[in-house]
Parts: structure tokens; sequence; C-alpha cells
């Protein structure tokens, strides 16, 4: 049996902490149930890949993205940073943190046709 996925768009980091935070969060609550989570960084949210990027994105009373982005790298999870979005901030592969990767509009549309549902922040 093919294990079950759930995507994520993220489009927000430090101009909307709480929306860069709640994907992050559902995407844990996820690999709790067993269900893997796709994450797509684009606009803004491409912002989160850098180092201090999630730091920077702290939403008050919510739990630290850059702590729920480290559970899902470190389970093994990569994380797909949208190439445009990257070159319209000046943004080089060699700047992205480790488990993330650059991948265009093939690659993403390739994602959502894996997954069981896909939500955008």
């Amino acid at each position: 049996m093919t294990r079950k996925k759930v995507g994520f768009v993220v489009t927000h980091a430090q101009d909307d902490p709480e929306l860069a935070t709640i994907p992050f969060m559902l995407a844990n609550g996820a690999m709790a149930m067993d269900v893997e989570p796709v994450l797509i960084l684009q606009g803004e949210g491409v912002r989160l890949a850098l180092p201090g990027g999630a730091e920077a994105a702290a939403a008050d009373g919510l739990a630290p993205v850059a702590d729920l982005m480290a559970a899902v790298l470190a389970a093994g999870h990569r994380i797909m940073v949208c190439s445009p979005c990257m070159t319209t901030r000046g943004i080089a592969e060699d700047q992205l943190l480790d488990g993330c990767f650059i991948g265009g509009a093939g690659q993403v549309v390739q994602s959502m046709l894996e997954c069981e549902n896909f939500l955008r922040y």
C-alpha cells in the first residue's frame, strides 16, 4: 500500500509568521499520523529555507517554525523551494538549508498529483 501524502504550499515567512507556522504545525501532525508531508515554499515562503529565515518568522503563542521545520527535515523529508521565487529574491541554491531543494513547475505539479490534498498558506 502506498503511504498517504498531504501537501502544503507555504507562501509566507517574516511577512506573516502565523501563516508561515501553521503549515509546519500541520506537517508535524501529519507525521504523527504516519502521513507524509510534502512542503513547497513559494513567494516570501522561500525565505524560510535560508539560514535564520525560520527563526525570523516566529509567531507569538505558536511553536517556533524553526523547530517545526527542523522536525520535518530530521524525519527525512525534504522541502521544495520555488526556483522562480528564489530568482526574484536573489537567492542562490548554495544558500539553502540542508534538506531544501529547488523545484520548478513540473516538480510542483507532480508533487500535487501524488498528494491526497494540497493546502496553501
